[in-house]
């Protein structure tokens, strides 16, 4: 994999950020998308709100004045908790729209080069949180199932043009945002430890080299897939999360 340009949304922190480092180092260029640029960030950046939807098609339409790109990881979402009888249907259309219009709207963006090109990488972050079975993640769980199941679909529209689409589908990853819920020794951290036949939480490095696989000529033979990165958290333990 060298001298694509990848465009990644929600690329200022955790599994975007890491990603943009370590597609850096493999020799491609990724525009990063998201409020605020990060001091190390790696390549490109263009400071846009994913949520304002003409907002992103402007930041999209920037990106593509600067010459083709390549792919896109779409990594960008939101968790708003809320148990059956207090969600808030506000709430739950947020969640929706960060999450998968702002994915429809950069691959359906991206496409026409891509397609022209005969060559395209598409990956969707979800969560191993989609095979259900979380309280109070109904807007999350179903947007993370929404992810896998366009992963399907497009893979099979885009195949016939050189352009695969997958999907890495992380378990308990430790990020700046989990550790502010669960320090280390919590609690809180212990109870994920428990869910994990690993017993070691993921790192954001872990999912980055998945995503970068995947966007790999080796990978050239692969879409319509989930690739679950999460220490065996899946293998009949999802419905523990």
């Amino acid at each position: 994999m060298s001298g694509h340009r990848f465009l990644i949304t929600g690329a200022s922190k955790g599994i975007g950020l890491a990603t943009a480092q370590r597609m850096a180092r493999n020799g491609d260029t990724p525009v990063g998308l998201a409020r605020t640029e990060p001091a190390d960030f790696p390549g490109e950046f263009i400071a846009v709100d994913l949520g304002d939807r003409d907002a992103t098609a402007d930041a999209i339409e920037t990106a593509l004045a600067s010459g083709p790109v390549d792919g896109v990881l779409n990594n960008v979402g939101t968790v708003r908790p809320q148990m059956l009888g207090e969600i808030g249907l506000v709430d739950f259309e947020a969640v929706f729209d960060l999450t998968v219009r702002s994915t429809i709207q950069t691959v359906q963006a991206l496409m026409p080069g891509m397609v022209e090109r005969g060559w395209g990488r598409v990956v969707n972050i979800s969560s191993v949180v989609a095979l259900g079975g979380v309280p109070g993640r109904s807007s999350y769980g179903a947007a993370k199932a929404t992810m896998e199941h366009l992963t399907r679909i497009w893979g099979q529209e885009l195949a016939p043009h050189g352009v695969t689409v997958n999907d890495v589908a992380p378990g308990p990853v430790a990020t700046d945002l989990f550790r502010q819920s669960n320090p280390e020794g919590s609690p809180g951290e212990a109870r994920y430890l428990s869910m994990v036949p690993m017993g070691k939480l993921g790192t954001v490095d872990d999912i980055a080299a998945a995503v970068c696989f995947l966007m790999s000529d080796d990978a050239g033979w692969i879409t319509g897939q989930t690739l679950r990165v999460d220490g065996g958290a899946s293998i009949g333990r999802a419905s523990l999360l």
